[in-house]
């Protein structure tokens, strides 16, 4: 069994940051992979799992995925992780039947 000290020091290796400044651009550290993306949604991979960024008119500014940085431009509605490595695709009848 780990102790403290050697848990957080293998969190650190996998570790990410999000920043978000006024609801306009998200900073994000850590993404190893960057699954899709449009104007109303960018979906990412960071070692800790998949996060998906949802609004409007959404646009990659900087994308560097050998220091893991990423940083996306527009308004931003919503932040969210997704459990497992693929994020779950609903359709319309999926969501109204859910």
């Amino acid at each position: 069994m780990m102790g403290t000290h050697e848990e957080t020091r293998q969190l650190r290796g996998r570790a990410h940051m999000i920043s978000l400044d006024n609801r306009e651009r998200a900073s994000f550290s850590g993404v190893t992979d960057l699954e899709s993306f449009n104007d109303e949604e960018v979906v990412m991979v960071t070692e800790l799992g998949v996060i998906v960024l949802a609004g409007q008119e959404l646009h990659i500014s900087k994308l560097n995925l050998e220091d893991g940085q990423l940083v996306v431009e527009g308004r931003v509605d919503a932040v969210e992780y997704i459990d497992g490595n693929k994020p779950q695709r609903r359709g319309l009848f999926g969501k109204i039947l859910k």
